[in-house]
């Protein structure tokens, strides 16, 4: 009776181990056959053509457009990692590297979908400011990156002069930041200059300029400025100054223009004196602002 038992385990024990092999071999069977399949496909999909409409380039997706970097050139760089003009041949990552090298693209991403195309997404760079520093002029970016003026393009931007340091572009990014944002700033001042370790902003009716010396507390002297042309400025003639100083605490100085007396400048309120006349060997004022 036992050999009998023993007999029918060893027959359930083939039926399961037959019924496994040839589970494994379906798998099997199903793995080879997909794996022909897939480089198949592969194969197809890495001999198919990049035409010049396969090619997909994206320049401008800021919200700041900027035209540094021609279509055809990125398509000119494209063709030339690709001379076969198969999927397959292209050099993802020495194009990419090759389109970041550009001096005016931040970044450069490129892609394949599914479909073949082949997809180009660049970011060029935003100039917050062009410097001319002894004669060499440039643009700078928001990271206060420097890279060469265009042939092709010009972009509006804050216009800057005089010997400027690299380690000052943080901060004069921050001020030309601020004037942007500001509506009487942006309509009052067009350019900035760096005389004598001072910083100056010249004016839009190029009378005068507005000395703010260093770049620090910028916010308390531009609100300074501000005040003097609302409460004295707008009663004066434009062309009576040459130089408007806010880099004092509390306290602005100005420089006459020739023709002009210092004892005829001077504003009485219902109040106070809001504007003290202080004759100098250069013929500056002293203006305390309350």
């Amino acid at each position: 009776m036992d050999w009998y038992i023993e007999k029918l385990k060893l027959e359930k024990l083939g039926r399961k181990f037959m019924k496994n092999k040839w589970r494994i071999l379906k798998i099997f069977v199903t793995v080879v056959i997909f794996g022909f399949l897939l480089s198949f496909s592969l194969k197809r999909f890495n001999d198919r053509k990049i035409d010049e409409q396969s090619i997909i380039v994206k320049l401008n997706d800021s919200s700041s457009p900027v035209y540094f970097v021609d279509e055809k050139d990125i398509r000119t760089i494209v063709e030339r990692y690709n001379s076969t003009k198969k999927v397959g041949d292209v050099d993802i990552p020495s194009l990419e590297k090759k389109l970041n090298e550009l001096p005016a693209v931040d970044s450069a991403n490129v892609y394949l979908n599914l479909n073949g195309k082949l997809n180009v997404d660049i970011k060029q760079r935003v100039p917050v400011f062009r410097l001319n520093n002894g004669g060499k002029g440039f643009y700078v970016d928001k990271k206060g990156i420097e890279f060469p003026i265009s042939k092709t393009y010009s972009h509006p931007c804050m216009l800057v002069s005089g010997d400027v340091k690299k380690k000052e572009y943080k901060k004069l990014i921050e001020l030309i930041e601020k004037i942007n944002k500001d509506s009487f700033c942006k309509n009052f001042f067009v350019g900035i200059t760096k005389e004598n370790g001072n910083f100056n902003l010249a004016t839009s009716d190029g009378n005068y300029k507005v000395e703010i010396g260093d770049l620090d507390r910028i916010d308390f002297k531009v609100k300074g400025f501000k005040t003097f042309v609302e409460k004295y400025l707008v009663y004066q003639a434009p062309e009576k100054y040459s130089k408007i100083s806010v880099k004092y605490d509390n306290q602005i100085v100005t420089t006459l223009n020739s023709g002009y007396k210092p004892e005829e400048d001077s504003l009485q309120t219902n109040e106070q004196t809001l504007i003290n006349t202080v004759t100098g060997t250069q013929k500056t004022e002293e203006k305390t602002i309350n």
